[in-house]
C-alpha cells in the first residue's frame, strides 16, 4: 500500500489536524483488519529473544490457539525449540539473511505430554532492520501445506509400491502404444515393460516398435490389442506366438486417455502347461481309441453314482452312445431292478475293495449272455475313494469252454483211474519226506504188501541195503529238479526175497511221480545172456588163439629151420675148410632172426606190452621214407597219395612202431579195395579244446594227426565198434588174426595219443592216429655205425651187465671187450645191486628189465642211482610191462634197446650213453 506524503502539522489548522488524525486511524484499522484476515499465518518477533509482538488468526490456528504475545518463542512454543526452529531464528537474527522453507514438518503439541499434531509448513523468516540497518526483529509468514504434503507423500509411497510390484511380479506386464491406419492397427510400441516381460519373451525391447524386432508377428496380436484400444473392452485369451515359440495366457485392457491408444497387457508363459495338456489330450485320445477297440465295456462311476467316462461298447450293451452315458446317474441307466442287484458290489467298491462277480445279462434279442463284472476302486490324492472303474466282459464262450473242459477232465480222470487200476506197471506218487502218497494195485500184486502197509513206512525200508546209497542219490537229484530215468534198485517182497525195479521218476509240484517196472526176470535173462556171450567170446578167442599159435608155430619153425640149417652148414663148411660160403649162410641166418624179431614185436604190440623207444620224430620225413615200401606193398591197382602239412610239429614216438602201424593201416585199406582205388596218407596239426578232447577221449592240448583214407567198401557202425578188439577180423578164416588194428590202437594209447575211425558203407574209411606234440626239434636220421667204426673205450671205463640169460651176457661182454671196456657180469638184481652199492667204478649199467631176485631192472637202476645219481643206464629187453619203464618214458641218462638187436646198434648206444655229459 502506498501512503501519500503527510502535510507538515505545523502548517495545518485544527480542523485539518483532526481530519488527518481520523484519516490515519482509518488506515490503521484497515491494516489491522487486513493483517488479521490474511490467509497466510503471520507473526512479528522482536529482539534477540524472539518475543512475540504480533500474531494473526492463521498463526494462532497453526500453533493451537495458545497465548504467546509478550512471550519468547522458546517459552510459548517449547516443541519449536526442541525441533530446532529457535536455533534457526537465532541464525537469521545473527546473520540478517532471509530463510525460506518448503514442506517443513512441525509437530504441534498444545500441552506438554499432550497429543502431537503433525503439520507441514511453507514459511519465510524475514529479518527487520531499523534506520541504522541493525536487525531488531524477525517477520514470520507462511502457509499450512499439511494436506498437500501428505498427499504427495502418499503418492510417492504408492509409486514405490507400484514399482516394487511392477519389478517383482512373475507375470509379464507391459504398456503398449498402438499405431493405426484408420481403424486398423498396424504396429505398436513397447512403452514400458517389467523384468518378467524380458524373462518370458526372451527380448528386451522397451521403447521399440514391434515391426522392428518381430516383423513376422501374427496378425492376431494387432487386431486384438487394436480392438481393446479403440473400444475399451478388455480381452482375455490364450494364443501361440510363433515368433517367440511359446504359448501365452494374455489379459489386455485400455489405460490412460482413449486418445493415447495405450493398452496395458498382463501375460504368463503357459508353454509347459499347454504341452502337458496336449500330451494329456493325446493320451486321452489314445486311451479312447484303445478302450473303444476292446471288446470290453469300460466306464468310470463316481462316488455320486454318476458316469464320468464310458467307452463305445456301451452302444452295444445299452444301445446308447457313449457320449450320452457320461453325466447320467447309474440308477437311471440300469433301472431299479438291475441297480438293486449291483448295489452291494458298488458299495464294496466304494469302500476300497476290488470286486469281481458274474451276472446273467441277456442280449437285446434275448440270447443268453454271461457277464463278468469288475469294480476297481480309484483313490484320490488324499487316499479317499472317489469312484470306481467298471470292466464288463462277455464270458459266455469261456464259461461254455470251461464246462466242456470240466466234462473232458472228468472223462480223462475216469480213464486215468482205469489205467491206474489196470496197469501192469507199478505207478506211484511219493513225497520228498520219503513216504508213498498213492500206489496203484500193481504194487500189491508185485511185492505182496498192501497199499496201507507201504504208505505207513518210509520207502527206504523196502530198499535192498546195497541200493540205499544209489536210491538216496536219485532222490537228491529229484529234489534238485532232475528227472531220474531207467534208475534201477531192489525192493523187498513181503516174503523176504528182492525184486528188481526200473524207475522213471520226475519231480512235479513238490511230489515225485514215478512209473516203475518189475525187471527181475529181464535181469535174470540178461545175466544168463551175458554169461553165454562171455563163454562164446572166450571160445572165439581160444579159437583165434589156436589159429594164431598154429600160424606162429609154422612161421617160427620156418625161421628156426633157416637159422639152424645155416648154422649147421656153416659148421660143416668150416670143418671142410670151405670158408667162401660162410657169408651167404650167415646172411640167411641173420635174415631169419630179423623176421623172428619183427614177429615178436607184432605180438607184443598186440598185447600192448612192447617196449617203446620214443624219440623226437619228423613224421613227414618218416612217411615220405615209407612211400616206396607202401607202394610196393599195396600193388599197382592202388593209387597212393601223400599229403604232408608244411610246418608239421614233431612227435615223441617210437618211429619203428609208427612205421609198423602205418603199414598195417595201408594193408587194411588195400584189402578193402579188391578192385583198386585210392589211399591217401595225410598229416596235420590239431589243437583240441575241452569239448574236442572229450569227444576224442583225450586230454586237451596240441597233437599231430596221421590219417589213412581209402575209397573202399567201408564199414557199418556195429563193425566200427569192434574193430579195435583183439582177434576181431572181418576177413575169412585163415586170412587174418585180428591183431593189426589192435596193435595200432595199443601203440597210439601207449604213446599218449588216440586212434579214431570214421567209415560209411560204400564211401570208404579213414583211420586217424593222434600223437602228442613234442616241443623241440626232431632228431636227424639215425645212421647205425658199423662195429669197427665205433670209437674205442677210454682208459678204465667200466660197464656192469646184468641179465639172467648167459648167452646175452656173453655177447654183450664180447662186444664191450672188443671196444676196450672192462665188463662186470651179474646174473640177477641182487648181485647187480651189490656191485652198484660198492666202490667199483661203473660208467654204464646195461640191464635186462625182467630180472630174478625180487627187483626188476628199472627198480635196480633206481636203487643204484641213490648211491650213483649220475649213473647211465641202458635197458635191453624183449618184453617189458609198460609201467616198469614209466609208461614208455625214461628219465635223463636212461635209454632202451629192444631185443633182438644188431651188435653195431648195441656198441653205438653204449658209446653214446657214456659220452653224454
Amino acid at each position: 500500500m502506498h501512503t501519500p506524503l503527510a502535510p507538515d502539522p505545523t502548517t495545518l489548522s485544527r480542523e485539518q489536524l483532526e481530519t488527518e488524525v481520523r484519516l490515519l486511524r482509518a488506515q490503521s484499522a484497515s491494516l489491522a483488519q487486513m493483517f488479521e484476515q490474511a490467509p497466510s499465518f503471520i507473526a512479528l518477533l522482536s529482539g534477540p529473544q524472539h518475543r512475540f509482538a504480533l500474531t494473526n488468526a492463521a498463526y494462532q490456528r497453526t500453533i493451537g490457539d495458545r497465548a504467546v504475545i509478550g512471550c519468547t518463542v522458546a517459552e510459548a512454543l517449547p516443541e519449536a525449540a526442541a525441533q530446532g526452529y529457535v536455533a534457526l531464528l537465532d541464525e537469521v537474527f545473527r546473520s540478517g539473511r532471509t530463510h525460506r522453507a518448503t514442506g517443513a514438518r512441525f509437530d504441534v503439541q498444545g500441552l506438554p505430554g499432550g497429543p502431537v499434531d503433525e503439520r507441514y509448513l511453507d514459511f519465510v523468516y524475514q529479518p527487520i532492520t531499523d534506520a541504522r540497518g541493525v536487525v531488531s526483529g524477525i517477520f514470520v509468514e507462511g502457509h499450512d501445506v499439511t494436506e498437500r504434503t501428505l498427499g504427495e507423500i502418499a503418492l510417492r509411497e504408492n509409486e514405490v509400491r507400484y514399482r516394487t510390484l511392477f519389478e517383482s511380479i512373475e507375470v509379464g506386464f507391459c504398456i503398449v502404444e498402438m499405431k493405426f491406419e484408420g481403424t486398423r492397427a498396424v504396429d505398436y510400441r513397447i512403452v514400458e515393460a517389467n523384468p518378467a516381460f524380458v524373462q518370458q519373451t526372451g527380448a528386451d525391447v522397451t521403447g521399440r516398435w514391434v515391426s522392428a524386432f518381430a516383423p513376422n508377428l501374427e496378425r492376431h496380436w494387432f487386431d486384438t490389442y487394436g480392438s481393446v484400444a479403440l473400444t475399451g473392452e478388455p480381452a482375455h485369451f490364450e494364443h501361440y506366438a510363433e515368433v517367440f515359440g511359446r504359448w501365452f495366457d494374455v489379459r489386455a485392457l485400455r489405460t490412460g486417455e482413449p486418445s493415447a491408444n495405450r493398452v496395458a497387457i498382463f501375460f504368463s508363459d503357459i508353454t509347459e502347461r499347454r504341452r502337458v495338456e496336449q500330451r494329456a489330450e493325446a493320451g486321452e485320445r489314445e486311451l479312447r481309441l484303445i478302450t473303444d477297440a476292446l471288446p470290453v465295456l469300460i466306464s468310470f462311476i463316481g462316488a455320486d453314482h454318476v458316469y464320468g467316462f464310458a467307452n463305445k461298447a456301451y452302444d452295444d450293451w445299452f444301445s446308447i452312445p457313449a457320449e450320452m452315458i457320461v453325466g447320467q446317474d447309474v440308477r437311471d441307466l440300469l433301472g431299479p431292478r438291475a441297480y438293486a442287484a449291483r448295489k452291494p458290489f458298488m458299495d464294496r467298491a466304494l469302500s476300497g475293495e476290488a470286486v469281481t462277480f458274474e451276472l446273467d445279462w441277456p442280449h437285446r434279442d434275448g440270447r443268453a449272455r454271461v457277464a463278468e463284472i469288475r469294480y476297481l476302486p480309484r483313490r484320490a490324492v488324499d487316499g479317499r475313494v472317489d469312484g470306481f472303474h467298471v470292466f464288463v466282459q462277455d464270458v459266455t464262450a469261456r464259461k461254455q469252454t470251461e464246462a466242456d473242459l470240466a466234462r473232458q477232465v472228468a472223462a480223462r480222470t475216469a480213464e486215468r483211474d482205469q489205467v491206474w487200476q489196470a496197469s501192469s506197471d507199478l505207478l506211484c506218487v511219493a513225497n520228498f519226506d520219503g513216504h508213498f502218497v498213492s500206489l496203484n494195485p500193481s504194487w500189491s500184486r508185485t511185492l505182496g504188501w498192501s497199499e496201507a502197509e507201504m504208505k505207513a513206512r518210509p520207502f527206504l525200508d523196502f530198499v535192498h541195503p546195497d541200493d540205499v546209497a544209489a536210491t538216496l542219490s536219485a532222490a537228491n537229484g529229484l529234489a534238485q529238479g532232475e528227472a531220474q530215468l531207467t534208475f534201477e534198485n531192489r525192493y523187498r517182497h513181503k516174503d523176504g526175497h528182492y525184486v528188481w525195479l526200473s524207475w522213471n521218476a520226475v519231480p512235479r509240484h513238490g511230489l515225485i511221480y514215478a512209473s516203475t517196472r518189475d525187471i527181475t526176470e529181464a535181469r535174470h535173462q540178461a545175466d544168463a545172456l551175458a554169461k553165454t556171450e562171455e563163454a562164446l567170446r572166450q571160445s572165439q578167442k581160444m579159437e583165434a588163439v589156436g589159429q594164431l599159435t598154429g600160424g606162429l608155430a609154422h612161421d617160427f619153425n620156418n625161421l628156426l629151420a633157416g637159422i639152424s640149417g645155416s648154422l649147421e652148414l656153416m659148421q660143416t663148411r668150416m670143418s671142410q675148410g670151405r670158408m667162401s660160403d660162410l657169408d651167404r649162410y650167415m646172411t640167411v641166418a641173420q635174415g631169419a632172426a630179423k623176421r623172428a624179431a619183427a614177429l615178436t614185436h607184432r605180438l607184443l604190440a598186440f598185447s600192448r606190452r612192447q617196449t617203446l623207444d620214443p624219440k623226437p620224430t619228423n613224421v613227414n620225413r618218416l612217411v615220405t621214407g615209407m612211400e616206396d615200401l607202401v607202394r610196393r606193398t599195396v600193388g599197382p591197382a592202388i593209387h597212393l597219395e601223400v599229403v604232408g602239412l608244411a610246418g608239421l610239429w614233431a612227435a615223441l614216438i617210437d618211429p619203428g612202431q609208427l612205421e609198423n602201424a602205418l603199414l598195417n593201416l595201408c594193408i587194411n585199406a588195400r584189402d578193402a579195395m579188391p578192385d583198386g582205388g585210392r589211399i591217401t596218407i595225410e598229416t596235420a596239426n590239431k589243437w583240441l579244446d575241452e569239448a574236442g578232447a572229450r569227444q576224442h577221449d583225450m586230454p586237451p592240448g596240441q597233437y599231430l594227426s596221421v590219417c589213412v583214407t581209402d575209397t573202399g567198401t567201408g564199414m557199418p557202425p556195429d563193425i566200427i565198434d569192434k574193430v579195435f578188439e583183439p582177434f576181431f577180423t572181418t576177413k575169412p578164416t585163415g586170412e587174418g588174426t585180428g591183431l593189426g588194428l589192435s596193435m595200432v590202437y595199443g601203440f597210439a594209447r601207449q604213446s599218449g595219443g588216440q586212434v579214431r575211425i570214421y567209415s560209411e558203407v560204400g564211401q570208404g574209411t579213414t583211420v586217424c592216429l593222434y600223437l602228442p606234440r613234442h616241443y623241440g626239434e626232431a632228431d636227424e636220421d639215425d645212421v647205425t655205425r658199423r662195429l669197427a667204426e665205433v670209437e674205442r673205450a677210454g682208459q678204465g671205463e667200466t660197464v656192469l651187465i646184468v641179465d639172467d640169460e648167459p648167452s646175452v651176457r656173453m655177447l654183450v661182454t664180447e662186444v664191450l671187450e672188443d671196444l676196450g671196456y672192462t665188463a662186470i657180469e651179474a646174473v640177477d638184481s641182487v648181485a647187480g645191486l651189490k656191485v652198484l652199492q660198492s666202490d667199483v667204478r661203473i660208467d654204464l649199467l646195461v640191464t635186462d628189465v625182467g630180472l630174478p631176485g625180487g627187483m626188476n631192472g628199472r627198480q635196480m637202476a633206481d636203487a643204484g642211482r641213490e648211491r650213483r645219481p649220475d649213473l647211465k643206464v641202458l635197458f635191453i629187453t624183449g618184453y617189458a610191462e609198460n609201467a616198469v619203464l614209466g609208461n614208455g618214458y625214461l628219465r635223463p641218462g636212461m635209454q632202451v634197446l629192444t631185443k633182438p638187436f644188431v651188435l653195431e646198434a648195441l656198441a653205438s648206444r653204449i658209446k653214446d650213453l657214456i659220452a653224454e655229459t
